[in-house]
């Protein structure tokens, strides 16, 4: 044997007694606390279709999805996945997922198909269906209240100050009606959604471009309603009611985990939502965003900012992508580095990926607000997911959960009140503006016949469910 074999034998035999010594030490723990809750998530209009059935009012994204050119392929929820008769299908998805919990939302035209008014019968008996099937499946109904399927026959929507009122009606009424058998409630879904892309970019429904007093009015408005429908809630449902919010605030991620740059972060985490969960957990609008706005800040009546500012009791993230922030020398303290094309994305272009946004949401959140309690209301990913041999083996899925997961184990390894997660989506649905076209679902769903097929996803997450761990 000469000296290179010499050498090489002695390096194979080294790396192999390491790998031995690695294997007899102790896995890594990635396991989750044993009342750790997991649940998948979905929206009304994305799932339910049936628009015209059982007294439905006709919603902003009915109207939407309607007008040619809003939506890729002009594509609308008409049938979506047909969940309003196949709803028992669903429910056994989530069974045979092993999961606990599941985060749904109500479509308040159902309920009040002019938005107030005399509630009908038929919608609420078609959630109380739901609900009772969900209980009977050993399943933990999250309600969201709305999910930003608001109904078209309210006067100037979200521009009319009167739409928090009705939201408040509403929400209290259901909340009155399900509240011996649902525990938790969220009052609305992602808030800047529903208000900028609505109404200052104008790719979501009802597609307006306003000025900038208008559209602070808009998020006024929202987070009225948001206050608005915990008093109400508090006040019609039975006592032990959670109550709590579901928003995609605007995460931040340190630059690098030193002080000055996690200190950034958190400053940029809280004045870039000071005009929605920052208003919400503090009860008031920041000077430093009133300045900035001046003539266009938003106009605020008496008893606005008590409202906005209820106290939850829990608050529920929707992560995704974030923004990196670094520190610097300005009169804000950091800088926000913007995405460049070589930024790692699914198959959305704005679904940036970057894992560590997991912890980092959960940590600011807590370290600048200190809720009672977090959950994770969504969080997935969409893929292209083809169909080989009746088979979606959605590797990159699985691997953007994994990775995130390994996040969020992170956050709760560190004492941060993380208390359960919500996949999305439990299957493929109509995502919005983007149609049928970006599939975000563990079961994919074959829109032509309804067909739900268990992605590899599904099959990976009832393994994370069963064992309570990341694997």
């Amino acid at each position: 044997m000469n000296r290179r074999d010499m050498l090489r034998s002695g390096l194979t035999a080294g790396a192999g007694l390491a790998l031995t010594q690695r294997a007899a030490a102790d896995p890594v723990d990635l396991s989750f606390p044993r009342d750790f809750r997991w649940g998948c998530a979905t929206a009304a209009y994305q799932i339910e279709g049936a628009v015209r059935e059982d007294g439905r009012g006709q919603t902003n994204w009915d109207v939407f999805s309607h007008t040619p050119g809003k939506v890729a392929n002009n594509d609308t929820g008409d049938v979506a996945c047909d969940s309003y008769h196949r709803y028992r299908d669903d429910i056994a998805l989530l069974k045979g997922l092993g999961v606990n919990s599941y985060r749904l939302s109500i479509a308040w035209s159902r309920i009040f198909p002019d938005g107030r008014g005399t509630p009908n019968a038929k919608g609420v008996d078609y959630y109380n269906r739901v609900i009772d099937g969900l209980l009977a499946a050993g399943i933990r109904p999250y309600v969201t209240m709305f999910h930003w399927d608001l109904p078209a026959a309210l006067p100037g929507g979200w521009q009319n100050r009167d739409t928090a009122y009705a939201f408040a009606d509403y929400a209290g009424f259901m909340a009155k009606t399900l509240s011996d058998r649902v525990q938790d409630v969220m009052t609305v879904n992602e808030l800047a959604c529903f208000t900028d892309l609505g109404h200052m970019r104008g790719i979501h429904a009802p597609g307006l471009q306003l000025p900038p007093a208008g559209v602070n009015q808009v998020r006024h408005h929202g987070v009225l309603a948001h206050g608005l429908g915990v008093q109400a809630i508090r006040a019609q449902a039975r006592a032990g009611t959670r109550v709590g919010i579901a928003d995609n605030i605007a995460l931040h991620i340190p630059a690098i985990e030193t002080a000055e740059h996690i200190a950034a972060a958190k400053r940029a985490t809280r004045e870039r939502n000071a005009m929605f969960l920052t208003a919400i957990m503090e009860g008031r609008y920041l000077d430093s965003y009133l300045a900035e706005q001046g003539a266009a800040a938003p106009k605020v009546q008496a008893g606005d900012m008590a409202a906005i500012g209820s106290p939850l009791d829990f608050v529920a993230l929707n992560i995704y992508t974030p923004e990196w922030v670094r520190a610097d020398d300005s009169a804000k303290g950091y800088a926000v580095i913007p995405h460049i094309a070589s930024s790692p994305r699914m198959a959305s272009p704005w679904l940036v990926v970057a894992p560590e946004v997991a912890y980092w949401g959960v940590r600011l959140v807590s370290d600048l607000w200190r809720p009672k309690t977090l959950y994770v209301s969504e969080n997935g990913a969409s893929a292209d997911d083809p169909v080989t041999g009746g088979r979606v083996d959605d590797v990159d899925r699985i691997m953007y959960l994994r990775n995130y997961l390994g996040q969020f184990r992170r956050a709760v390894a560190e004492g941060y009140p993380l208390k359960g997660y919500f996949l999305w989506s439990l299957m493929d649905n109509f995502e919005w503006a983007d149609g049928y076209g970006k599939r975000f679902g563990i079961h994919y769903v074959d829109f032509k016949t309804q067909r739900r097929t268990p992605k590899l996803s599904a099959a990976w997450y009832k393994e994370v469910v069963r064992r309570n761990t990341i694997v």
